[in-house]
């Protein structure tokens, strides 16, 4: 295992808040808890939390339908600009403040990187506005995501135009650092069921329910963190390892593989296999 956990991740790596943790991993009460289990061994376990809220937002909205790779650098150079002695001249201590009053065209511009930067910029300023009117800016939005009853802040969350259900669950989750909160993306949608943890035809949010079932409170997330890194680097979308034989996945005896033909060389969505 290890503990140096990547700086291109939704977590924002060393610099994103958390700590290092040890979790038993003795014996698992489900398959779900094993898979997690074996995630921790081969990459990290961490607790999550102390994020800024208001960033980390902002950060989530940034990787949508974006991978790591693209939406980091748009991160960073919107900090840069816009954020705490950022180079823009009207850039102050509050980052939702500062972002309301921000010219969109800007925005774009800066976070050009990230993809649908056009759509973003406008969910990002709106948004801003929004924390800032009813929060009083970015402190108060934090106090509010990191104290209040954790399904009033994710409704709250589900309320603005612009944020889904993993969106509001990393900023639980980074933010927050709420337990038990397991948010589900592309690599985890497609992992979850691929292994058999979640029903085949499962939306995104059926599974998020199915894993937060399953998996221990306090192993939900780093079991998102490394289930990404996981998809990343063995569960692909286009070739998963399991083609190459069982000695090419870790995973393999905790894998239904579902959807998976491996004598043909072949596999399909999870979906597909419902009759």
């Amino acid at each position: 295992m290890s503990d140096d956990e990547p700086d291109v991740n939704i977590s924002g790596g060393a610099d994103g808040g958390g700590s290092v943790a040890e979790f038993a991993t003795d014996e698992a009460d489900t398959r779900a808890e094993a898979v997690v289990d074996e995630l921790g061994e081969l990459y990290w376990r961490k607790a999550y939390g102390g994020q800024d809220a208001f960033e980390c937002l902002v950060r989530t909205i940034l990787s949508q339908n974006t991978s790591d790779v693209a939406s980091q650098p748009a991160h960073d150079e919107l900090m840069a600009r816009f954020g705490p002695g950022g180079t823009a001249p009207d850039a102050g201590p509050d980052l939702a403040a500062t972002l309301a009053d921000a010219a969109q065209d800007e925005v774009a511009e800066t976070i050009s990187s990230a993809g649908l930067y056009n759509r973003k910029s406008e969910t990002i300023v709106r948004l801003a506005g929004r924390v800032r009117e009813e929060y009083g800016g970015a402190a108060g939005f934090d106090e509010f995501v990191t104290r209040k009853e954790p399904a009033a802040v994710r409704d709250a969350l589900l309320e603005m135009n612009g944020v889904g259900p993993k969106t509001a669950d990393c900023v639980l989750l980074f933010a927050g650092g709420r337990s038990g909160v397991f948010p589900v993306d592309t690599h985890v949608h497609r992992i979850a069921r691929r292994l058999g943890i979640a029903p085949p035809d499962a939306d995104h949010e059926t599974v998020r329910e199915w894993i937060e079932a399953a998996v221990p409170p306090e192993k939900c997330g780093f079991g998102h963190t490394a289930m990404i890194q996981f998809g990343r680097e063995y569960c692909t979308a286009r070739e998963p390892k399991c083609l190459d034989g069982p000695e090419a996945c870790p995973l393999y005896d905790l894998c239904d593989r579902v959807g998976v033909d491996e004598l043909a060389g072949e596999f399909v969505d999870p979906a597909e296999t419902v009759e």
